[in-house]
Order: structure tokens, then C-alpha cells, then sequence
């Protein structure tokens, strides 16, 4: 049974949140079950119109993803056509949560990826779908024709209501909110970790190394599982993939917990050679998948997963 329950406020549209999926990765290898997410999508902006009054334009966005590359995530920086609001797209998968709620993370993953490795807008709902579409255990159609739904727009509104409730709060302390539309919200990717009646909150990016003292200390008790010396193993616990960066974070070990991507790549390259993974180009890196769903995962996604 989950011993600790983690509210993790994001939204796909955020590269704070894309470049903190090292850690988060990290977060499920060494926790697993006992640790129960619960996502809340905050809704950034209802519309593009929004960013634009704040002076963001389609150049700035693709220069901004240049500079979020030191952090070790894919990006494909490309001029868009527009730039777009996260709402539809946040909706996506507050729909998928009602859908096929097994497969929120999976849905809200593939949307980052169209966001930071392709031409894809959070926007248009031809582009969600397209990103969408392949994903295992999920109807794309249905989830995208559910975005304007009742229950799926109230529910919605519920999960940007909660990620507007950041004021006095620790995260507000540490400066790691904001207050772009209103009420003081919390930064993405924010957790609040719960055990009993005790609670902590990591506001905003942080790294792997607060995550774990906050949960070390929250539950002494939670079993910490080591990386394995196969790095194909890592891969197992994780179908639908894992990028080079977050495979490196999840063999970060020692006191200091340092990362050695270029390690992890090797080894990655290693077993990929002997046909246990396979290297889907993304960006200006690469999804690892397990070679046993790789073949089909890979068909399935044609070119979308290409560097541009």
C-alpha cells in the first residue's frame, strides 16, 4: 500500500516541468508503489493571447528551449506558428484521467514531448490528436473529442482552482509561485507530499536531492530501491520510455547523488546493441524503450519522435 501521496502540480506546456522529468523518473524508480500521484493540471493560460501580452513571441519561445537544454532534456527549439495556450491541451489529459486514468501519465508525457520536440501546438486539436493517437491504451479520438466536454471542462476548472491555492504557503515562502491571472498559484512542477497527517511541499523546480530528504524525512520507513546494474532493467519498469537524461538520474547514487549522462548513455548504447532497447531519435537526444515493446512503439510512431 502507498505509504506517501504526492500531489504534483504541472502543465505540458511548461519546459520548468519538462526539465524536472530526470528527477521525477528517479522519484518512481527508487519509490515505486509507494508513492500514489495524483496530477493536477494548473492551466497556465486559456489562451496564446495571454503569453503575447506578456511580450512572448514564437522566436522567444524556440531561443528559451536552447537554454533549457542544459538541464539534459530533449528539445527540438522551432519557430512555431503561434504561440499557443496550454489549456486544451491540460484538458487532454484531465480527460484521459476520466477516461483511462492508468494512462494520465503516459498521455501527459507524449504532450510534452510534442511540445518541446515538435511543431505540434497545445492549441490545435489536429495536433493532439496526432500526438495522441498511438498511444497505447488510450482512444485518442475520444480523449481529444472530450476536451470541450462538461465534466471534463469542470473538472478541469477544479484542477486549476486547487493549483491557485499557493498563497502562505511553503512553496510562496521559497518564491517558487507565481501570480500571472489572480490568485497566487503554485509553479510547475510543485509536489506536496502527504503521510498521515503531515505534509511537505517542494515548490516549483527543485532537484532530486530535495525530493528525497523531504520523503526521508516525511517516512524514515519508505524503502529505497537501488539502481540496477543493468541498465536494461530500468528500462523494463518504464514501457512507454525514458530519455538519456532521466535514465542518468535514476542511476545517480553516492552522497552527493551526481548524474553521469554520458555513462548512462554507453551503457544505454551497450545493450541497445545487443537488441534490448532500442534508441528512438527525439529532439536532439533519444527515447530508450525496452526492446519488448520497442518494434511496435516505434512503428507506431512513425516520424513524430524524429529530430527536426
Amino acid at each position: 500500500m502507498p505509504s506517501v501521496s504526492v500531489t504534483h502540480f504541472s502543465d505540458p506546456g511548461c519546459p520548468w516541468a519538462w526539465s524536472a522529468s530526470p528527477a521525477i523518473a528517479a522519484l518512481m524508480w527508487r519509490y515505486g508503489d509507494q508513492l500514489q500521484w495524483r496530477h493536477v493540471m494548473i492551466g497556465l493560460t486559456e489562451s496564446g493571447r495571454q503569453y503575447e501580452e506578456r511580450g512572448y513571441t514564437p522566436i522567444k519561445g524556440a531561443r528559451g528551449y536552447v537554454r533549457f537544454r542544459r538541464f539534459g532534456m530533449p528539445f527540438s527549439p522551432q519557430v512555431k506558428d503561434h504561440v499557443a495556450g496550454t489549456s486544451r491541451g491540460c484538458r487532454a489529459v484531465v480527460a484521459t484521467r476520466l477516461q483511462a486514468p492508468e494512462r494520465e501519465w503516459a498521455v501527459f508525457r507524449r504532450l510534452q514531448f510534442m511540445q518541446f520536440c515538435s511543431s505540434g501546438l497545445l492549441d490545435e486539436d489536429a495536433h493532439l490528436l496526432d500526438a495522441l493517437r498511438d498511444v497505447p491504451g488510450i482512444d485518442a479520438e475520444a480523449i481529444v473529442g472530450a476536451i470541450d466536454r462538461e465534466d471534463v471542462v469542470a473538472a478541469y476548472e477544479a484542477d486549476r482552482a486547487e493549483a491557485r491555492t499557493a498563497e502562505n504557503t511553503p512553496a510562496h515562502a521559497q518564491d517558487k509561485t507565481a501570480q500571472t491571472d489572480g490568485p497566487v498559484r503554485y509553479t510547475a512542477p510543485s509536489l506536496i507530499l502527504h503521510a498521515g497527517d503531515r505534509e511537505l511541499v517542494a515548490g516549483g523546480f527543485q532537484s532530486l536531492m530535495v525530493y528525497d530528504a523531504l520523503l526521508a524525512n516525511l517516512d524514515p520507513a519508505l524503502e529505497r530501491r537501488p539502481a540496477p546494474d543493468d541498465v536494461a532493467e530500468v528500462l523494463d519498469a518504464f514501457p512507454d520510455g525514458l530519455t538519456t537524461a532521466e535514465v542518468a538520474e535514476v542511476y545517480a547514487s553516492g552522497a552527493a547523488q551526481e548524474t553521469d549522462r554520458t555513462a548512462a548513455e554507453e551503457a544505454l548504447l551497450g545493450v541497445a546493441a545487443e537488441g534490448r532497447v532500442v534508441r528512438v531519435p527525439v529532439g536532439d537526444d533519444a527515447l530508450w524503450l525496452p526492446g519488448s515493446v520497442a518494434a511496435t512503439v516505434a512503428h507506431r510512431a512513425g516520424g513524430r519522435f524524429a529530430v527536426a
